[in-house]
């Protein structure tokens, strides 16, 4: 009996052994936590970047030059802070804006000389195209009127020079450049489509086709700036910002809206194409930096024109999706990287922070991008 258990605790002993020796195959790992995904709140940030606008720009009834407090007047940024109150107001009904676009239509004529004219079409342009968008958002009258003041002004600037085309500068006829025509296509289309006076529409297209077939290049869609303004007749080619692009597409789209005509929309999404995929324009698929001062708005004024294309519903949804993207990347980018914290001042580039002084053209832009990125949230874009 002592031989048996002592035989058996010695062949338990060994089963234990190798029991203890056989690789674990049935051990139940617990999954790894998932990393907690927060949804970005581009409303939030753009309420932000308009309350910094207002902080640090705001003087006197209009937007001044940069946020250390130098007072410089500029005529057509205040069309652009009209565009931006009004995106403000859309997103969030909020009357303030309200107020401080009725405060800003004031404070830009009497800073203009008491008058909406100017000596520049394109900046007259830009306050026209922001009166009639006020005017349809608010129903004031007052609005269109501005509008109509201004338009009436800007077909003075046509002339059989160069082909056609509206001038830049009431002092320099003979020089045509996108940055005047592009947005006057896109006033006229737009004044169509309230009225339907056959008139606007014949002066759209006037404008439009000159514009192609002078300041675009067939093949890419690229835009180009103008043309004579060394008096020699020959095309700024080499100039090629994101605004030029932006308004062209931008009057592409205006057009398919009045007429239903395939053709427009697809010169739009042609150079839309062009600004997505050009290592010039979008280095590493971010829009460049083009400088302060006027070249700080011309980003933004690319956003907001490709952001309409893109909420078209006539746009192929492989290429909605892939401005979308675009967007989306250059909307984070800026937020990340080319924004200074606390304070919501935005950079000329949108993959590094500003120094220390911050123009309002800049500022603008940058709002521009987060109304952008919250209108694309709220139409579940993103």
């Amino acid at each position: 009996m002592l031989f048996l258990r002592g035989h058996a605790r010695l062949l338990l002993g060994l089963l234990l052994l190798a029991a203890c020796n056989e690789p674990v195959d049935d051990m139940i790992t617990p999954p790894a936590p998932k990393p907690e995904v927060t949804t970005a709140n581009w409303n939030a940030r753009a309420d932000s970047a308009q309350t910094a606008l207002h902080q640090y720009f705001w003087a006197n009834q209009y937007y001044q030059q940069d946020n250390l407090g130098k007072t410089r007047f500029h005529y057509w940024w205040q069309a652009h802070g009209l565009d931006v109150l009004l995106d403000g107001y859309q997103r969030t009904s909020a009357q303030d804006y309200i107020t401080k676009m009725q405060q800003l239509q004031q404070g830009a004529k009497k800073q203009n000389g008491n008058t909406y004219l100017n000596t520049f079409y394109d900046d007259m342009a830009w306050h026209a195209l922001a009166n009639l968008r006020a005017f349809q958002v608010t129903k004031d009258q007052s609005y269109k009127a501005t509008a109509l003041l201004l338009w009436a002004d800007l077909k003075n600037g046509w002339s059989t020079s160069q082909g056609g085309g509206i001038a830049w500068n009431k002092d320099q006829l003979d020089y045509k450049n996108t940055p005047a025509n592009a947005p006057v296509a896109i006033l006229a289309a737009r004044l169509y489509q309230l009225d339907r006076n056959p008139d606007d529409l014949a002066w759209a297209t006037k404008i439009y086709e000159w514009q192609k077939k002078t300041l675009v290049d067939p093949t890419t869609g690229a835009v180009w700036d103008g043309i004579n303004r060394q008096g020699n007749g020959q095309i700024d080619r080499d100039w090629r910002f994101t605004y030029n692009q932006g308004v062209f597409l931008g009057a592409g789209l205006e057009l398919y809206h009045a007429t239903q005509q395939s053709t427009y929309l697809d010169d739009a999404n042609r150079t839309a194409g062009y600004v997505v995929n050009d290592s010039q324009l979008s280095p590493g698929g971010i829009l460049r930096d083009e400088g302060g001062m006027d070249g700080g708005l011309f980003k933004g004024i690319l956003v907001r024109y490709l952001s309409l294309l893109a909420t078209e519903p006539a746009v192929p949804a492989a290429t909605r999706a892939r401005y979308v993207s675009f967007l989306k990347f250059n909307g984070e980018s800026l937020y990340k990287q080319g924004m200074r914290r606390p304070q919501y001042l935005f950079n000329t580039s949108w993959t590094t922070q500003p120094g220390g002084t911050v123009d309002g053209s800049t500022q603008l832009s940058g709002v521009m991008m987060f109304e952008v990125m919250a209108d694309l949230q709220a139409r579940k874009l993103l």
